[in-house]
């Protein structure tokens, strides 16, 4: 999630605005057949646990300070929402992202809330050592217990030249990932007798772990090691059936958790009428092009006509890649994400959206977390699993 699905009959939706409007339910646009998605074991009818995950956007003319002043009020008004977890994700030299000191805002956002569990969606493994990790996320978990979740990623979260100025040795790269995670997961054990180096704090925490991805392989390494699988369909949807099945057929259980529990990213704009939302989401449209033309920028106002700014090739890039993104007015994104539900089975929803104005965010989150009591006012509510 550090770095979106349409149906076949998305030509039925709003030009440039990928949503799931009016689409049926038996393929999805990218070309890919819905199933087969195994369904979440031991669960019925349930109340798909809503999250947030946040980036500390830094709005066009605004400064980090006034992105972290807002990632804080948001935090707080999803723990009042119902919300289940806050999550921010590392990224590195990007103007519009405040969130590259993610431990540190991580512990920024846990001190001004009370119970939303609060995590990085995710760290970027490879840009750090496995033992400093342990440390800082040993720090936030002894500070607040109970409530740090530690999202791991194998991308730089950054271009390239930025990735050689945050590892140094060039000799470190994401194939490490997987001997990486177990090297960190075994800091966060309780410390042996005559042990050599431990996690000071951190040993015999276990501070939870999950594995993110926009990938098959992500989703193979979570089913085997047997860990929560978060996958970043908000901004890669290609791979997200084929990764809920492999992720969900292959799964071990471990130490953490007994089955698999499996998170999905979608954007969700949501506004008083469709037309504004269609409006809105339109400053999320624009930075996308920006960051594929190679000039990121902070994030920039809402437009009236999106046409105008994209060229068609820019356009159906956006729209492959945003293609999870439920855009409207209540019962629009009621009507999308319950057709997303039913077909993707998700055991939670972590919910992007990228929206310029601090208002307008707060009230499409707002939004949401009504969407979900509605969605979930006529099934049974089921525990979350131990381990997440």
């Amino acid at each position: 999630m550090a770095e979106e699905l349409e149906e076949g009959g998305a030509e039925r939706a709003e030009p440039g605005v990928p949503t799931w409007l009016g689409c049926s339910s038996k393929e999805v646009s990218i070309g890919m057949p819905a199933g087969p998605v195994l369904p979440r074991p031991a669960q019925e009818l349930c109340v798909i646990p809503f999250s947030v995950l946040d980036l500390a956007p830094i709005a066009e003319g605004a400064t980090p300070a006034d992105a972290f002043r807002n990632s804080l009020e948001l935090a707080q008004r999803a723990e009042e929402w119902g919300y289940g977890r806050f999550w921010l994700a590392e990224h590195h030299n990007m103007p519009g992202i405040a969130s590259a000191a993610t431990a540190v805002i991580i512990g920024h956002v846990a001190g001004g809330t009370k119970t939303i569990r609060v995590g990085a969606g995710g760290v970027m493994l490879p840009n750090h050592a496995p033992l400093v990790i342990a440390e800082q996320f040993g720090t936030l978990a002894s500070l607040y217990p109970g409530r740090i979740d530690l999202g791991l990623g194998r991308a730089p979260g950054t271009d390239v030249p930025t990735t050689r100025a945050l590892r140094r040795d060039s000799k470190s790269t994401g194939e490490d990932f997987p001997r990486d995670v177990l090297e960190l997961q075994s800091y966060f054990e309780p410390a042996e007798p005559g042990q050599k180096i431990r996690a000071v704090p951190g040993a015999g925490l276990r501070v939870p772990i999950w594995l993110l991805g926009s990938s098959l392989f992500g989703a193979q390494l979570a089913a085997m090691l047997g860990l929560p699988f978060a996958f970043a369909s908000h901004f890669a949807p290609a791979d997200m059936m084929q990764a809920l099945h492999l992720y969900r057929s292959g799964f071990k259980p471990s130490k953490q958790l007994n089955q698999p529990y499996a998170m999905l990213g979608v954007n969700i704009i949501a506004a008083a009428t469709d037309a504004e939302a269609r409006r809105l989401f339109t400053s999320h449209q624009q930075a996308f092009t920006l960051l594929r033309r190679g000039t990121p920028g902070q994030i920039p106002p809402p437009i009236d006509d999106i046409e105008t700014y994209w060229s068609p090739a820019e356009k159906a890039m956006a729209s492959q890649s945003l293609a999870c993104s439920v855009v409207g007015a209540a019962k629009t994104v009621e009507r999308g994400l319950n057709e997303f539900i039913e077909i993707t089975k998700p055991d939670e929803l972590m919910i992007a959206a990228l929206i310029y104005d601090q208002a307008a965010r707060l009230r499409s989150y707002e939004i949401a977390a009504e969407v979900q009591e509605r969605l979930g006012a006529e099934e049974r509510k089921v525990r979350v699993p131990a381990g997440v």
